[in-house]
Parts: structure tokens; C-alpha cells; sequence
């Protein structure tokens, strides 16, 4: 059996893509010759790596042993690269970081910011997911950190501790709950359920989430509008139009009067943690910044 890097790097873009044709592209090779190297890589193998249908292609369960395998393979060939290229000017690495909607926009900026004056050499790719799909990505190899919520199940990674961030329901001060409400501080979230919402637009893991949530008590999530960012959120909510779900720093450092209550679900009391799969493969650059997003114990 023998595999060269363009083997590897060639079935991870199949594998990510669904497709041959999209993965020979990704590849920058011809499709007869990205077809000929996967018949190659199952020869070697006697075993199918690929089911190929009318939608594409995605891995059996072999092929998803090669992919872990692969992904692997080829990310401490770039951590060679990246540890070497700090000999030579430019920049020493990239480190790829998957984090949730809260981590991204309000922590995340003013942290990295610090660290990359001081690693002027170094870039970061981040990138916003739902916490359970960092865990695989970086289960997998495809990425390198992630910053997830403490709800999800993380036992195949090592996790440090980063920031409290729990979750409170929003409203204008006139609004129909808020007087409903008088003077409780907390409530149960399926109590707001019956009321619309305010979200954020786009494919945001923070709006995916209140309505995993819902959906789980069997009830509907009504969103009347969804906006970009917090802070135009907070905006809305203050004008009567709706609730919405926030975190209690986002909502805190608006300007806008807003009614806050704390929910007594328990996936709103939740902490975010830093994910690695092994702190001691990262590249040495990689773990500086884990150290400098770590908060202690």
C-alpha cells in the first residue's frame, strides 16, 4: 500500500465536498485523474472507500477510518511547514479555530486582538459553528482548537476553562410578559414560547440553538425578524416588537432598557470551554494562544 500526500488531500476534499468532480477541483487535478487515483487508493486497500450515488459520494466506513487518518497525515505535514517557516520571514503558522456565536463576538476580539500584536507573524482562521459540530471538527482533525459550550458532550477532547456565559431573556420594560412577570427574576423558557421573537439572520449556531431548544419541549420558536448582531437585537427588543434570547454580557453592555431574566432551563446556565485534541501535538505557536485564551482553574 502506498498513498501520497495528493491521495490524501484529494479524498479529504471528496469527502468534504460530497462530490469527485468537486474534490479533483479542489485538488487542481483533471476528474479522469482524481477518478483513477481513488480506484488506485481502493486496489491498495481491496475494500470500498467511496458510495458513489446520484447526489455524489461520501465515505463508508472505511473510507471514514481513511479520512480520520488522512486529516491527520496532512495537518502534521502543515505543522512541519508551520514550525519551519518561523526560520524564514513571514508568517510562522496558521491555526484553524472553530468557536460558537457568543465566543466570536463577544470575547474572542479583544483576546486575539492582544495576541496577534504580540505574534505579528501569525494568522488565525476562525470560523463560527454549533458547538457540537467544533467537537467533531476537532475530534477529526479539522481544526486545531474550538471554543464550545459545556452542555455538549466533549469527553474525546481535552477541554480548559474560558469564559461564563450564561443566557437571559430579553424584553422592552412595557412589553405583555415583562408585566406578566412583576417582580420574578426567573423564569422557564417554554414560558416565553407562546410570544414572538427577535433572532439572528444568517446561519447562526446561537439562533440554531433556541430552537433545538423549543423544539425539544414540542413547541414552536416564532421568530419575527432576525438581524445581524446583538446590538441590533437589543435595539428591536426595546421597541416592544419582541423577546429574544441573549447572553447576559451582550445584553448588559447595550444601550438600550431592556427587562432581563434569568432562565432556569439548565442548558442557559452554561459555560464556554477551549477544546484541543491533544495539547501536546499542537504546534508550538498553536499552543501559545491556547495558553493565552486559557483563564485559570
Amino acid at each position: 500500500m502506498r498513498f501520497d500526500l495528493t491521495d490524501l488531500q484529494l479524498f479529504i476534499h471528496i469527502a468534504e465536498s460530497g462530490s469527485i468532480t468537486a474534490g479533483a477541483e479542489l485538488s487542481h487535478l483533471a476528474l479522469p485523474s482524481a477518478s483513477a487515483r481513488v480506484r488506485g487508493m481502493e486496489e491498495a486497500l481491496s475494500v470500498p472507500l467511496l458510495q458513489r450515488g446520484r447526489r455524489g459520494a461520501e465515505p463508508t466506513e472505511a473510507g471514514r477510518t481513511l479520512l480520520q487518518h488522512a486529516r491527520t497525515i496532512t495537518r502534521q505535514v502543515e505543522n512541519m511547514h508551520a514550525e519551519l517557516a518561523q526560520f524564514a520571514a513571514g508568517l510562522k503558522g496558521q491555526v484553524r479555530m472553530l468557536c460558537n456565536t457568543s465566543a466570536i463576538t463577544e470575547f474572542l476580539p479583544d483576546a486575539l486582538a492582544a495576541f496577534l500584536k504580540t505574534h505579528p507573524r501569525l494568522s488565525i482562521n476562525l470560523e463560527e459553528r454549533m458547538s457540537r459540530e467544533i467537537v467533531q471538527a476537532v475530534a477529526d482533525g479539522a481544526a486545531d482548537i474550538g471554543i464550545i459550550s459545556d452542555a455538549v458532550d466533549r469527553a474525546t477532547l481535552q477541554t480548559f476553562p474560558f469564559r461564563d456565559d450564561p443566557l437571559v431573556l430579553v424584553m422592552a420594560p412595557g412589553h405583555p410578559l415583562a408585566r406578566q412577570l412583576g417582580n420574578q427574576r426567573r423564569m422557564a423558557f417554554v414560558q416565553a414560547l407562546e410570544h414572538d421573537f427577535i433572532g439572528l439572520a444568517g446561519d447562526s449556531a446561537f439562533q440554531q440553538n433556541a430552537i433545538e431548544q423549543a423544539t425539544r419541549l414540542g413547541r414552536r420558536f416564532h421568530c419575527k425578524i432576525r438581524l445581524r448582531g446583538f446590538e441590533a437585537v437589543s435595539r428591536m427588543v426595546a421597541s416592544g416588537a419582541g423577546l429574544a434570547i441573549l447572553p447576559a454580557t451582550a445584553a448588559r453592555r447595550g444601550s438600550e432598557p431592556l427587562r432581563m431574566v434569568k432562565l432556569s432551563d439548565d442548558w442557559a446556565d452554561r459555560k464556554l470551554l477551549i477544546c484541543v485534541r491533544d495539547e501536546a501535538a499542537l504546534p508550538g505557536y498553536a499552543r501559545d494562544l491556547l495558553a493565552a485564551l486559557r483563564r485559570p482553574d
